[in-house]
């Protein structure tokens, strides 16, 4: 059978477009909006989706997806809080990917076995652990894989043809590719750079190659998904979350509008994109 996010790109090519990934951080504001929050973005039209797991120390972080895990912590979130979460909407949704994205420290101080057992238990499909390189893979790569957990790496406009190799090695469910050099949420992609890097890591891997980084409105998605497989939202959705915080009187219900509002204007652009590749 294939899993979750293969089935997903296929339908996602059969339909002749790229894919729409979003991220939100687990926790944010609260977990129980965070979870409301996480159950109506396959409506609203992501594809994937990607949990954030909240962290101190961030390092590719930009300053909307640092202060959305701050506040998350402050909230209490924690590492099995964020495998409840996923539980939780996977009671209600069988078919759409999670994929938990974060750092290496919350999954080591919990135990590398035991949170590889308690997200295939949650129904967790793939991870991204931004701070540990191919030459690492021992430490949760390879025993995810085994798992059967995709462990996605990302690429990055530094990533030369000899290093790539070394970043697909055990690379699994898609190639995320950022945009940008710097942190999340900083600076808006120059397009046609992007295509040319998907191309070019397209003749290495017959794996997806999703954008992110630097996307915040339907047109920038609908620019990436001319050539990409996938385009990557993150900051622009939290920016978007925070910005329902103001006021005394806020809902969760607003909250909830806030984030999916954005997500149908990206997925409109992610449908009207004209493939190229």
């Amino acid at each position: 059978m294939p899993s979750r996010i293969d089935a997903t790109f296929a339908r996602c090519r059969a339909e002749g477009r790229a894919a729409l990934v979003t991220y939100v951080m687990a926790g944010d504001p609260d977990p129980e909006t965070s979870l409301a929050v996480l159950q109506a973005l396959p409506e609203a039209g992501a594809d994937i989706l990607e949990f954030g797991l909240p962290f101190t120390d961030p390092m590719a972080d930009g300053p909307a997806i640092q202060a959305a895990g701050l506040r998350a912590l402050k909230a209490g979130q924690s590492l099995a809080g964020t495998l409840d979460l996923i539980r939780r909407f996977r009671a209600g949704n069988a078919d759409t990917p999670v994929i938990l994205m974060g750092y290496f420290n919350p999954i080591h101080t919990y135990g590398v076995a035991r949170f590889l057992d308690a997200a295939v238990e949650a129904g967790i499909d793939g991870l991204i652990v931004v701070d540990l390189p191919p030459e690492e893979d021992s430490e949760l790569c390879l025993p995810a894989l085994e798992k059967g957990l995709a462990f996605i790496r990302l690429a990055t406009p530094t990533t030369d043809d000899a290093r790539l190799p070394a970043v697909l090695a055990n690379t699994a469910g898609f190639v995320y590719y950022v945009s940008i050099t710097g942190i999340t949420g900083t600076a808006t992609p120059d397009f046609g750079q992007v295509a040319q890097a998907v191309e070019r890591i397209g003749r290495h891997t017959d794996l997806p190659v999703v954008v992110g980084f630097g996307v915040k409105s339907g047109a920038h998605a609908e620019a990436i998904a001319r050539s990409a497989d996938g385009v990557v939202v993150g900051s622009a959705l939290v920016d978007a979350l925070h910005r329902s915080l103001d006021g005394a009187d806020r809902a969760q219900d607003g909250t909830v509008a806030a984030v999916t509002t954005l997500v149908r204007e990206l997925a409109a652009g992610v449908r009207a994109a004209v493939r190229t590749a």
